[in-house]
């Protein structure tokens, strides 16, 4: 006969194995979100009937337990392809040190005070060199304040750039605390200047600097869901207008942003699909003021 103790250890480890299935299935569920949305897309441009490859830009909401939108299902992706190139800021990430990022969260979106007639500049301190984006205050107020908001808050501060696509689009991903592609600020905010000349025909020029979202465009779920993830564009990408431009990059900042290109990307994470720069790109530091 089984003792009462022997049943009582019983019930609890199939208590533990229980709870164990519980969380491995919400881990699964989060990393499955995030990583699909992540993924390549076959996109059709209605110009010209072209399919085009194209990686949607996921901005996460990693904090949140909720899941309102449903799974999307999407083809399978083209591999990023890889190289072995040598990390050309490597010496900037030394003299960078341990620093790590803080962890920072607000309930909702910080009150509008950017002055919509003026022109914004946001500078990037980085382990690769500086970067400057000129922001749009008055095509696109909301994301600005954003930025500006973050930035003053420090929020950006030693996060490192955490994904570089080179096939099929070619962008740089930073803007995530966390390092996943799944982080934010605990606020999302709307999208913005979908209909910029600058956008038009499907393609984000090179020296673009845009919002990424969640925006799934199968489920037409996932609007209005930038938080604090933002891509630099390197060379033209054939992208749909769902992600908020919102500033450009000079000549110099170009030259930054290509010798991060050329370093090439890392295979894909198997946590979470991201494939990193070869360069190790850290913001040091982030700064918003008038230009």
């Amino acid at each position: 006969m089984v003792s009462n103790e022997q049943r009582r250890r019983q019930l609890a480890r199939e208590k533990y194995l229980r709870q164990q299935q519980r969380r491995e299935t919400a881990r699964h569920k989060q990393r499955r979100r995030y990583v699909v949305i992540a993924s390549t897309l076959a996109v059709v441009l209605a110009a010209g009937g072209v399919v085009t490859a194209v990686s949607a830009l996921s901005g996460g909401d990693g904090n949140k337990k909720s899941d309102k939108a449903s799974e999307p299902t999407m083809p399978t992706p083209t591999p990023t392809p890889t190289t072995k190139a040598p990390d050309p800021c490597a010496k900037g990430a030394k003299e960078a040190g341990d620093k790590k990022p803080k962890t920072m969260s607000w309930k909702k979106e910080p009150e509008l005070t950017v002055d919509k007639s003026a022109s914004y500049a946001m500078k990037l301190q980085t382990t690769c060199g500086d970067m400057t984006v000129t922001m749009d205050a008055a095509k696109a107020p909301h994301t600005v304040n954003s930025f500006n908001f973050l930035a003053g808050k420090g929020y950006f501060d030693h996060t490192k750039c955490h994904r570089l696509t080179n096939q099929g689009i070619f962008v740089l991903q930073c803007g995530d605390p966390m390092g996943t592609g799944m982080g934010d600020p605990g606020y999302t905010i709307p999208d913005e200047n979908l209909k910029d000349a600058s956008i038009k025909g499907n393609t984000y020029p090179a020296g673009t600097v845009a919002m990424a979202n969640q925006y799934d465009p199968q489920t037409k779920k996932g609007k209005d869901s930038g938080g604090s993830q933002f891509f630099l564009v390197y060379k033209d990408s054939q992208l749909p207008p769902y992600y908020t431009p919102f500033g450009t990059l000079d000549k110099e900042s170009m030259q930054v942003l290509k010798k991060i290109a050329d370093g090439g990307a890392a295979a894909p994470d198997p946590q979470t699909g991201n494939t990193a720069p070869n360069a190790t790109v850290l913001i040091n530091k982030a700064t918003v003021g008038t230009s």
